[in-house]
């Protein structure tokens, strides 16, 4: 995969398996699994395994979630992307395309978040064409919450996950289609 996508202070490129150490530091923090069915990471294993199913995606779907870069530092804050879902049910859905992120901890209420979904929003609407773009965040994580109504997304219902959490179901339409 060869896009990459830039805001004023971010750098949106394909995950690569160097990448791998960056991931692991950022899912084995409890506190970034908080409001992620609290399962941090516990071997690099994991996050090599998580690259390469990325990366099939990539393959398969034409898109996924993206390695997010502090352009100044060349650092790894993350990953932010779209990600097409057709290998599970969530909230009764498959077949559908889902905005996330997620940043280490030490990079959060930076505005980097909000910066990334604004750049994905528009890659999402303007290059793919998407129609609805969906999401999905933990109830009580305020901030996640917050930045997805910030950028225009409606909170369209709660829903009990398998575990009896309850998760809000994020919408958008594409704007040039109103």
């Amino acid at each position: 995969m060869n896009l990459i996508l830039e805001t004023d202070r971010l750098l949106l490129r394909p995950l690569e398996l160097s990448d791998t150490e960056d991931i692991f530091a950022m899912d084995s923090n409890p506190a970034v699994h908080k409001y992620l069915w609290q399962k941090p990471a516990q071997t690099i294993d994991e996050s090599v395994k998580v690259i390469e199913y990325v990366q099939m995606q990539y393959e398969r779907n034409k898109i996924g979630r993206f390695a997010t870069i502090l352009k100044d530092t060349n650092e790894f804050i993350g990953w932010t992307g779209i990600k097409f879902v057709h290998d599970h049910i969530e909230n009764g859905n498959t077949n559908f395309y889902d905005y996330g992120y997620r940043l280490d901890e030490k990079f959060w209420a930076k505005g980097y978040a909000t910066e990334a979904s604004v750049a994905w929003l528009q890659y999402g609407f303007n290059k793919i064409d998407i129609k609805l773009m969906n999401a999905y965040t933990h109830s009580q994580n305020g901030a996640s919450n917050h930045i997805l109504k910030k950028i225009g997304m409606t909170s369209i219902e709660d829903y009990l996950d398998k575990d009896s959490v309850f998760w809000k179901w994020w919408q958008m339409e594409n704007p040039k289609d109103n």
